[in-house]
């Protein structure tokens, strides 16, 4: 974690955090015509204050998860606000026990969320937002269909009951699952969710354009349901991928126990861990057979590299 900017000076009416880091989940769909030059201010900004992370750019707006200390992500945030095509976003926030990003990246992209299907513009058409308190009621009815809008390494450690996979392995698959399959469900309603709510907001605009009338999103994704909703009332089983180092959190925006192959980039349960076929580093139950013996030897010679590091007290970037 970065020392450029101290973190405040716990006091009895500001108890310190349990976990120092602060990680902030932002996207926001606008017209955003100047996404190129704004790169550079951006990536300053962030180096500056020891942000760490990644933020994509592009002409439909901005996406990405940073961390860092409380002062510098609320500096983060009002930047952000400042700039008239954001004065709207939101963010989530969750804690880490330590700096879950190895350095800072932002960069250009054709789109901040990749579907690849031409005059898809959320800014334009898009479903209903449905706050985490109303959520339950939705999906519990019988004349919705509930599908997961992320990919099969994400669903396979927690869903919603009830919800259907498309098991697909991209976004990009997404559409044609939807063109493949979707007649087969005869239901009125159609309800959607991803992480932190960009995929399914995205989604809905492609199901609008699509023809279908009564779709729904859930309004800050997986991410805000597990902070908002008790876990006695909650519909959500098991946990949800996250795009850095924790690889999951559950209910209380708590990690999860989960640890991610560096081969294969799966995540991996305790009960994987302990599989025979998993070797840390080289492989582990989903890529053990999928390897050849010259990828394992590479595999392992990065972890007697990352091994070495940690002894040293230092992260390698292979981690």
């Amino acid at each position: 974690m970065s020392d450029m900017i101290d973190p405040p000076i716990p006091t009895a009416a500001q108890p310190p955090a349990a976990e120092p880091v602060l990680v902030a989940a932002l996207y926001h769909f606008a017209d955003f015509a100047r996404y190129q030059a704004f790169r550079a201010p951006l990536q300053d900004f962030c180096d500056a204050r020891g942000i760490k992370g990644t933020l994509l750019l592009a002409h439909e707006g901005i996406n990405g998860t940073v961390a860092g200390t409380d002062p510098a992500i609320a500096e983060l945030l009002a930047f952000l606000r400042a700039q008239p095509e954001f004065s709207r976003l939101e963010h989530k926030e969750s804690r880490a026990a330590a700096m879950p990003f190895l350095r800072m990246k932002v960069r250009l992209k054709k789109e901040i969320v990749t579907m690849g299907v031409e005059n898809i513009d959320p800014n334009r058409i898009v479903g209903t937002y449905v706050d985490p308190k109303d959520w339950n009621a939705l999906i519990s009815d019988p004349d919705t269909i509930v599908i997961d809008t992320r990919n099969d390494y994400e669903t396979a450690i927690g869903t919603f009951r009830g919800a259907v996979d498309p098991k697909t392995k991209s976004f990009r698959e997404f559409p044609g699952w939807v063109r493949d399959n979707l007649g087969l469900h005869n239901k009125p309603k159609i309800a959607m969710y991803c992480t932190g709510g960009i995929r399914c907001e995205k989604a809905t605009a492609f199901m609008k354009a699509e023809g279908f009338e009564e779709v729904y999103h859930l309004k800050g994704g997986i991410l805000k349901y597990l902070e908002d909703m008790p876990a006695e009332e909650s519909l959500w089983d098991g946990a949800c991928f996250v795009f850095d180092e924790r690889v999951s959190i559950t209910h209380g925006l708590k990690q999860g126990a989960h640890v991610l192959c560096h081969a294969c980039r799966q995540p991996l349960t305790p009960e994987d861990l302990a599989s025979p076929l998993h070797e840390e580093g080289v492989a582990c139950v989903h890529c053990h057979d999928s390897r050849s013996e010259e990828d394992k030897a590479r595999y392992r010679e990065r972890q007697r590299q990352m091994d070495l590091a940690r002894k040293r007290g230092i992260q390698h970037l292979g981690s």
